[in-house]
């Protein structure tokens, strides 16, 4: 039952983790747990986790291990042993993929599939310069993608946009900034790439191509899921 899938959905940073996340979820009502999201509520909470990890993030790199297995695995066993969720930016490195199979086996099953999201080099570099994030519900954006186009829609009166759910403002994490893109995506080339072979040895690995429009990508993502 689509309630109670589990998935991962996996590809580099801008490859649309986020918003594909967020229509499976608005799908099948199943939990979205993003890595980033849950750095982002302790930075803003002022938790030394969230001081600790957003040193990282503004870098570009990698938070620590010990920091993201600690935070993602006590949201995931949180949940019922027949409830269903989607991750998003977890796992990133096969340390991490361990300790995930190994957490989720204790408890009671592992992944159903994991879906990786697969962009060129070059088009990741255009989305992430113009991704922007709401400061009040995190929600992803792409200026180049607003309806009306950049400059025209969901402004706030002060030229800023704004998010079509909560009208919160839209900004460009320092993580998005063009020094940190070129750094992500060579820590993500050199580190999360072999997370696809452990998931492939595991005949868990769905391939979707992640050029064209949000419908367009979700619509393939279902369609490799129902098969």
């Amino acid at each position: 039952m689509a309630e109670e899938i589990r998935i991962g959905l996996f590809g580099p940073p801008g490859a649309g983790k986020g918003t594909q996340a967020q229509l499976l979820r608005d799908r099948w009502g199943v939990a979205h747990i993003s890595s980033g999201d849950l750095f982002r509520w302790n930075l803003k909470e002022k938790t030394s986790l969230g001081l600790k990890a957003s040193e990282f993030m503004e870098q570009g790199v990698l938070v620590p291990d010990e920091v993201t297995i600690g935070i993602i695995l006590d949201k995931v066993l949180e949940l019922g042993k027949k409830e269903g969720f989607i991750l998003d930016g977890f796992p990133r490195n096969t340390h991490q993929a361990e300790a995930l199979e190994e957490a989720l086996e204790r408890q009671s099953r592992g992944l159903d599939a994991v879906v990786h999201i697969d962009l060129p080099e070059e088009e990741l570099l255009r989305r992430l310069g113009g991704r922007y994030s709401c400061r009040q519900c995190q929600a992803p954006y792409n200026i180049d993608l607003l309806p009306g186009g950049a400059g025209k829609q969901g402004t706030n009166g002060s030229g800023h946009f704004t998010c079509e759910h909560c009208g919160g403002e839209l900004y460009q994490r320092p993580d998005d900034s063009s020094e940190a893109v070129g750094r992500r995506i060579e820590v993500y080339r050199n580190e999360t790439m072999p997370v696809l072979e452990f998931y492939r040895d595991r005949e868990l690995l769905l391939d979707v191509e992640g050029l064209g429009s949000i419908e367009a990508v979700n619509g393939r993502l279902l369609e490799v899921l129902q098969r």
